[in-house]
């Protein structure tokens, strides 16, 4: 009986193993309230993001690696930062645009995304009751065989203004000059991995130029992010570490 209990309990915790193995990830999600109605932030994974903007669903940089996007609200808007594949993937676009969809993408990625309107940096347009402004996102230290990993003007960040809120994804960047422009910000997401973007010292400084109320750390591979939280400690700026990975 013994040996008859041992096999079922085995079989039991496979069971529960695989089911636990292929259950759909879980996100964390922050709730705001603005003026124009509630602002849900789903922090998905590395630099993919959603954002449920009242009625308006906008994901940034979808990726198929990150979720699954059939589980997904379709989309309303779609931003994408640059071309490289962490952040531009046809197939996650396939499976959340609807007809009336308004992809947005950088220079880099023109002539890759069918129907996307192409935003240079300082572009802007609004949508109802939400604005996006393409922002510069780009590499001044960091480089690959002398090149930057991201030049000027390829790439975007976006400010989004929804009710009142304004809402800043960096994108692939440094702590660029262009940073200390931003006004009035209050979420901020700051990418923070080496080669590519900041270390936490850098994302430190750049959120010191121009002072979010909230920022969060993303597309932060394995750097460790409470170390930004402590350089920022004597500051007024509330960081936020989410689940990302």
């Amino acid at each position: 009986m013994k040996a008859i209990f041992s096999v079922m309990a085995l079989f039991v915790s496979i069971s529960v193993n695989s089911q636990t193995a292929n259950s759909p990830k879980i996100f964390e999600k922050d709730r705001f309230e603005t003026g124009k109605g509630k602002l849900v932030i789903t922090f998905i994974g590395h630099g993919t993001l959603m954002l449920e903007a009242g009625k308006t669903v906008i994901h940034i940089d979808p990726v198929t690696r990150e979720a699954d996007y059939n589980l997904l609200p379709k989309s309303d808007i779609i931003l994408i930062t640059h071309e490289h594949g962490d952040h531009l993937d046809l197939k996650a676009l396939a499976l959340i645009t609807q007809p009336q969809t308004k992809t947005i993408v950088s220079q880099s990625c023109s002539g890759k995304v069918e129907n996307a309107v192409v935003y240079k940096n300082g572009d802007a347009q609004t949508f109802g009751d939400i604005t996006i402004k393409a922002v510069p996102a780009y590499n001044i230290v960091n480089k690959r065989d002398g090149n930057p990993y991201h030049p000027k003007g390829n790439g975007n960040g976006y400010v989004i203004t929804f009710g009142g809120k304004r809402i800043y994804v960096a994108g692939d960047t440094e702590n660029i000059p262009e940073m200390a422009d931003l006004k009035n910000i209050d979420i901020a997401f700051l990418p923070m991995n080496l080669p590519y973007t900041m270390t936490p010292e850098m994302a430190a400084a750049g959120a010191r130029s121009f002072m979010p109320k909230i920022l969060y750390p993303y597309h932060t591979g394995e750097t460790n992010v409470q170390l930004l939280a402590d350089l920022l400690k004597d500051s007024k700026i509330d960081v936020r570490i989410r689940r990302m990975k």
